[in-house]
C-alpha cells in the first residue's frame, strides 16, 4: 500500500511538472525595427571622435523580450556580417594602432512585449578612425536572437 501511495505521489509530481501545450512555447525571433522612429545608427553615418553617438531602435517580441547587446569593432580589413543589402565606400585596409571596441550588455525590464531602445554611447577622443560595425544582438526570454549589423565610419 505504501508503494502505490508513494508511486501515485510521485507519478503527480511529474504530470505538474510537464506541459504538452505546444502554444505556450515561443517559437518567434524577436524583431529589430525602425518603424514609426528616426533610427539610429544607421548604415554609412559618419560620427566624429570624442562626440556622443545616440543609439535608437526599437525592440518587439511575441512573448516577451531578454535584453540587448551592443558591440562596435572595426572594420579595417573588409570583413562583413551581411545584415544589409547597402554597400558603404570603405577606406583603404590597414593595420588597427587603437581600435575602438565596445561590447555592453543591457537589460530589458520584466513582462516587455516592445521596447524603445535609446542610449547615448561615447565615443572616445583618441581610437583610430576608419570603418566600423556597429552591432546590436536583441534577445528574447525563449533565448531567440535577432542581430543587425550597421556599417560606419568613425572620423577625425
Amino acid at each position: 500500500m505504501k508503494k502505490s501511495i508513494i508511486m501515485i505521489s510521485l507519478l503527480c509530481a511529474l504530470s505538474a511538472c510537464s506541459s504538452s501545450d505546444d502554444d505556450e512555447k515561443d517559437m518567434q525571433l524577436p524583431v529589430i525595427t525602425d518603424q514609426g522612429i528616426t533610427a539610429n545608427p544607421i548604415d554609412c553615418q559618419v560620427y566624429q571622435r570624442g562626440e556622443t553617438m545616440p543609439f535608437h531602435y526599437v525592440f518587439t517580441d511575441d512573448t516577451e523580450l531578454g535584453n540587448f547587446n551592443i558591440e562596435i569593432h572595426n572594420n579595417f580589413d573588409h570583413h562583413t556580417h551581411s545584415t544589409s543589402s547597402t554597400e558603404c565606400a570603405l577606406a583603404d585596409k590597414k593595420a588597427p594602432v587603437n581600435p575602438w571596441i565596445y561590447n555592453h550588455d543591457f537589460t530589458i525590464p520584466a513582462g516587455q512585449r516592445s521596447y524603445d531602445a535609446r542610449i547615448d554611447i561615447p565615443i572616445p577622443a583618441d581610437i583610430d578612425p576608419g570603418d566600423y560595425h556597429f552591432m546590436v544582438r536583441l534577445t528574447d526570454k525563449a533565448g531567440w536572437q535577432q542581430l543587425k549589423a550597421v556599417a560606419i565610419k568613425i572620423a577625425d
